[in-house]
């Protein structure tokens, strides 16, 4: 993880970004392989019949399977990033541990908001540069801020984080 998302593993709630981070650094297989561990997201899932392979799409699998682990439950056909509009609530303000639906072309993408500077978030998700990681991505991209329907009250640390604009610009996270 780099250096500026260090603290990331320092925070303890919302539970769908400490499970997220917990997933950091998993990795396609490239050509013909897969990743075993990425399957068996799909198996957890009842979804192997739809996911059989680490090269389709992903993002929106590794949502599906950090709101499992979160105890949450994962939006119907969560395979579609857009699908993940309809997730929670929705917000008009980005803050940590909020699902971010943004439009690419050929589909959409969705992670996990960890904070932002001036033109972009800075999102944690699956299948970004085939990983699990930290990438950021234009805000005018963004086309859904859902946050989690809380079972209790809103964590404290729900905000908004401001970061350095330091790394490439995500433009296809295909």
């Amino acid at each position: 993880m780099a250096n500026i998302y260090k603290w990331l593993s320092a925070e303890k709630s919302p539970r769908l970004l400490v499970e997220a981070v917990k997933l950091i650094g998993i990795k396609e297989v490239p050509g013909q392989g897969d990743n075993i561990e990425i399957l068996k997201w799909a198996e957890t899932l009842d979804l192997e019949k739809s996911y059989r392979k680490d090269d389709i799409p992903w993002c929106g699998l590794f949502m599906a399977i950090v709101c499992h682990n979160a105890g949450l439950k994962p939006v119907d056909n969560p395979l579609w990033a857009r699908n993940w509009q309809t997730f929670g609530t929705s917000q008009k303000t980005a803050m940590l541990g909020d699902i971010l639906v943004f439009v690419r072309n050929g589909g959409g993408h969705v992670g996990i908001y960890v904070g932002e500077d001036k033109t972009a978030y800075h999102v944690l998700g699956g299948n970004q540069s085939d990983m699990v990681c930290v990438t950021r991505i234009r805000k005018e991209r963004c086309m859904a801020i859902r946050r989690t329907v809380w079972k209790i009250a809103q964590p404290d640390n729900v905000r908004v984080i401001k970061l350095e604009a330091t790394g490439a610009i995500s433009v296809n996270e295909a």
